[in-house]
């Protein structure tokens, strides 16, 4: 069956003499290999399509069962090299992907999530991107998709809205506790309540604004020196002690269909 579809390279290998087998992230298939003929001859017209971080629309002969899928055609839509490289557009470009590597499985098709990859991508690869900025934006957005979105406009625990109670009670710190996830206020976050870190009020400001931001315009989202920094750590342990959970309760789902069949 030959099929379209939109999808970001994700890894290549070289295979036999010259061709290369390539690991993506498709728009209507989900996480898929396939085998570019071929590919490593300058000559192709496909040679300089499959490297990572490309965004590419492909044509495929796709069949059922087989573990890799065949290319018979691609055009360039994005590329990390245009309009010129950058070593801080690449360290970011190469985070997202293992992310994307290690959270999905084949032939599970997200919309959604592929929509943020190509959005965050089509972003990095513009001139004056604020990288790391826009890596934080990424990152709340993908945590949100697996179900681990954090609490940052009410107070984990109580309820009470974060902006009015730091007017209220003229806060400077606040709690952001990795599980369940989300910002706590001192009084509200009790020792019994897992990992949580304390928290300058303009950081958990950053995160609401972030996470209000339907992307991050250059020059839109102000912030200290440093700031984005301590955000990207912190939204990254988030991540990490969350893939874990994820992981886990994938697995289970796993077994937990292996015992019903």
């Amino acid at each position: 069956m030959i099929v379209k579809t939109r999808a970001v390279i994700l890894r290549e290998t070289k295979y036999r003499d010259q061709s290369k087998i390539c690991l993506l992230y498709t728009r209507e298939f989900g996480k898929m290999s396939v085998i570019v003929k071929g590919a490593r001859n300058p000559k192709n017209r496909l040679s300089s399509l499959f490297s990572p971080g490309n965004v590419v629309d492909i044509v495929l002969y796709k069949r059922d069962g087989r573990d890799i899928q065949l290319v018979s055609d691609g055009n360039l839509v994005l590329s990390p090299m245009v309009p010129a490289s950058d070593l801080e557009r690449f360290a970011i470009l190469y985070r997202i992907i293992d992310l994307l590597k290690q959270t999905t499985d084949g032939d599970e098709k997200n919309i959604p999530l592929f929509t943020l990859l190509a959005t965050t991508l089509e972003q990095l690869y513009r001139p004056h991107t604020d990288f790391r900025q826009l890596y934080a934006w990424f990152l709340l957005r993908f945590v949100s998709l697996l179900g681990f979105q954090p609490s940052l406009r009410k107070c984990l625990f109580s309820g009470e809205e974060i902006a009015s109670a730091i007017t209220t009670m003229k806060l400077s710190e606040l709690y952001f506790v990795m599980n369940p996830g989300g910002l706590a206020l001192p009084a509200a976050a009790g020792s019994g309540f897992g990992k949580k870190r304390l928290i300058p009020v303009r950081i958990a400001l950053l995160l609401n604004t972030l996470a209000s931001s339907c992307l991050p315009a250059v020059g839109a989202i102000v912030s200290e020196a440093g700031d984005i920094d301590t955000v990207c750590e912190l939204l990254q342990e988030y991540c990490a002690l969350h893939l874990d959970h994820y992981r886990s309760r994938r697995n289970l789902a796993i077994v937990s269909q292996i015992v019903q069949n």
